[in-house]
């Protein structure tokens, strides 16, 4: 793994303390000020933590805005690098033990990973991880299975390297299987449970795949 330098870390501590001097003393004043009894404390603590990540989500994305993530092998001192390793932090950091957790629910989770970045489109849901929500293209009607992994990074000792993952319309990807980057899959696929999509694989419309790595077991026409 790429060492993660000192200006990058001082980049995200500086963003870290912006968010939470923003965060904390909203939700001290606004919500301290409520006679909420024996429960303030309580809903200090939870205040802060939600307002901490709503305005998380907006520096993220304020910053990725600034430094978008650029697809490709992403060249050590580079702009892109410094960008990779910064949206690495903030995962490491904040999103997460966020997105890992099975605590929230599924239908709220979308709504997470839209604002983190992800393309999600009508009816598309995810039981899974999204690693790289701002490289993952999700169409209508998709489900992603429980505990099942999507991401956009290859990380290969001192190699770094970023591709985005498209899936199409009425795809369905099985609970546990992991879907690399540079991925393609096509309208009305099935990526079987467990199965591993390794990096850049293209999978046509209408296709089952499944297996480690994953292979095609049916094809469209079958």
């Amino acid at each position: 793994m790429r060492p993660i330098s000192l200006s990058q870390i001082a980049t995200f501590l500086l963003l870290l303390s912006f968010i939470l001097a923003l965060a904390l003393p909203i939700a001290w004043f606004g919500v301290g000020s409520i006679p909420l009894g024996e429960f303030r404390a309580i809903a200090i603590v939870v205040a802060s933590l939600v307002l901490t990540y709503a305005v998380a989500f907006l520096i993220y994305r304020l910053f990725l805005s600034v430094l978008p993530l650029k697809e490709g092998e992403l060249l050590a001192g580079s702009r892109g690098e410094f960008s990779a390793q910064v949206n690495i932090l903030f995962y490491l950091i904040l999103f997460n033990t966020l997105i890992r957790t099975h605590f929230l629910p599924v239908p709220l989770m979308r709504l997470i990973y839209i604002a983190l970045g992800a393309k999600l489109g009508r009816n598309s849901y995810s039981a899974g991880v999204l690693l790289d929500p701002p490289l993952t293209f999700v169409g209508d009607n998709c489900i992603i299975g429980h505990d099942a992994v999507i991401f956009a990074h290859a990380i290969e000792g001192s190699h770094l390297a970023l591709a985005s993952v498209r899936i199409a319309n009425d795809v369905t990807i099985g609970a546990t299987a992991v879907v690399m980057s540079g991925v393609t899959i096509g309208n009305g696929a099935i990526v079987s449970a467990g199965a591993v999509v390794t990096k850049g694989t293209v999978i046509g419309p209408g296709e089952v795949w499944g297996g480690v790595p994953a292979r095609r077991l049916k094809s469209a026409s079958a």
